[in-house]
């Protein structure tokens, strides 16, 4: 009886757990435009000392190298020195919607020539837009493309519109409206934190488990100054923050979906969508004027608003 128990105890603490939240955590776009609320130095420094004030490790930054003039360059530069990852976003961001082939090609090898500079660029390659080609000659023209120069597709699990909050906080700021900083805190973590549940839901769904997230997030003023708020967070809910590489060591970075889409949810998404699920592949807080109406109610400390 004694031994039975004692096996039953080893299987428990030696099997994987299905559903152990886990994700990485990425920024596309460095160096992003930074002349609102911090410049580029402050924000940089910023962002830096909260990632290692909160314990969260190594990250990546998505880099457009257009981008790299002197502060541009000096902002990758921190990064790189602290040990970040830095990856390929192509030179100038370009919408492959409205690129053609050869062009978008052009684009991310430019790019990777000018990364070969810091010493922890990866062979990661994130899509602008996540939009990967909507037809097939586009689409593997950049996969062929990707393996002769032994890049990965850096995909994403979890979705959001940081990029929004962002240009709303940054309108106020310049129009002289006053932001409640906790406030914008509460809202920006809260937000993050419905979809970031909402794809691991769907993951488990559609999966069985729970994967290795990626979550997409952007170099911007309000990630350097709640990056650490939204880590305290996760980890209160009981996610663990892992590196880039270790998340794409789960099986989904295998995954390739078969038809060519204009618009890529994500890779939960793309597997959902295999599945059958036509609707609901974007998280309802992926909306403009939803994120308005709730950051004039939340966060603006104006009367009437």
């Amino acid at each position: 009886m004694q031994r039975s128990i004692l096996l039953l105890i080893i299987c428990l603490l030696t099997t994987p757990v299905a559903n152990a939240k886990q994700l990485a955590i990425t920024f596309d776009d460095a160096p992003r435009k930074a002349d609102g609320y911090f410049d580029g130095p402050t924000r940089a420094k910023m962002l830096i000392d909260s990632l290692k004030e909160h314990q969260i490790g190594k990250v990546t930054f998505f880099s457009n190298t257009r981008f790299l003039d002197k502060e541009g360059l000096e902002r990758m530069r921190l990064y790189d020195r602290a040990g970040h990852i830095i990856g390929n976003h192509t030179h100038s961001h370009p919408n492959f919607l409205n690129t053609e082939l050869p062009t978008y090609q052009k684009e991310f090898l430019q790019a990777h020539q000018l990364l070969q500079q810091f010493d922890n660029f990866k062979p990661y390659f994130r899509f602008p837009y996540l939009r990967e080609g909507e037809t097939v000659e586009k689409r593997d023209g950049m996969r062929n493309l990707l393996q002769e120069h032994n890049y990965l597709n850096a995909y994403i699990t979890l979705n959001n519109y940081d990029w929004y909050i962002e240009e709303l906080f940054q309108t106020a700021v310049k129009d002289g409206n006053p932001v409640d900083l906790e406030r914008l805190s509460n809202f920006y973590v809260d937000v993050l934190m419905a979809s970031i549940n909402y794809y691991d839901d769907m993951a488990i769904k559609n999966l069985g488990r729970s994967p290795k997230h990626v979550i997409l997030l952007h170099e911007m003023d309000i990630t350097a100054l709640f990056i650490g708020d939204l880590a305290q967070r996760l980890r209160l809910e009981g996610w663990e923050i892992i590196s880039l590489e270790e998340a794409y060591q789960d099986p989904i970075a295998d995954y390739q979906l078969g038809q060519p889409i204009k618009y890529n949810p994500g890779r939960i998404g793309e597997i959902a969508l295999a599945k059958g699920q036509k609707k609901n592949l974007w998280h309802y807080t992926l909306d403009e004027s939803y994120l308005e109406k709730r950051f004039k109610q939340e966060v603006l400390l104006m009367s009437g608003q």
